[in-house]
């Protein structure tokens, strides 16, 4: 049995659903592990990761408009420190996960068709995100 770890850098432009499948399939191809599990784990606490449709730009608008409208910016919110879209923020990471488990088999992550992984930003400013990977297998 082996294992890899590493970090990813993700910046982003502001609020949204930033692709990542391919910087997580290079990552995984280099480690050379054939068979295995892929774990990503995101080191913040106002963005998340997802498994999406990667092939209709209007699902990713649609789910972006979905989460505005459940975890609205609003003055109700005791929490602001960082501005009116902090709260909300971390309302919709909890809304989401911060990791994901995928399989990989013949050296590559398990997805569907069209699936792609994504780091969802919930803040309006750009951000640097950090995402943990680790690959175990053989």
């Amino acid at each position: 049995m082996r294992q890899a770890g590493d970090e990813l850098t993700i910046d982003t432009n502001g609020a949204g659903l930033v692709e990542m499948t391919r910087a997580v399939l290079a990552w995984a191809a280099a480690t050379e592990i054939r068979t295995g599990l892929l774990t990503l784990f995101v080191r913040h606490t106002s963005c998340s990761l997802l498994i999406q449709e990667n092939a209709a730009p209007a699902a990713r608008r649609d789910l972006e408009r979905y989460f505005a409208r459940i975890a609205p910016e609003a003055a109700t919110y005791e929490h602001d420190d960082e501005g009116p879209d902090d709260m909300p923020a971390h309302l919709r990471a909890a809304l989401t996960a911060t990791s994901l488990s995928i399989p990989v088999a013949d050296g590559r992550p398990v997805l569907g068709t069209w699936q792609g992984i994504y780091l969802f930003e919930h803040r309006r400013a750009r951000q640097r995100r950090r995402v943990a990977v680790h690959l175990i297998g053989e």
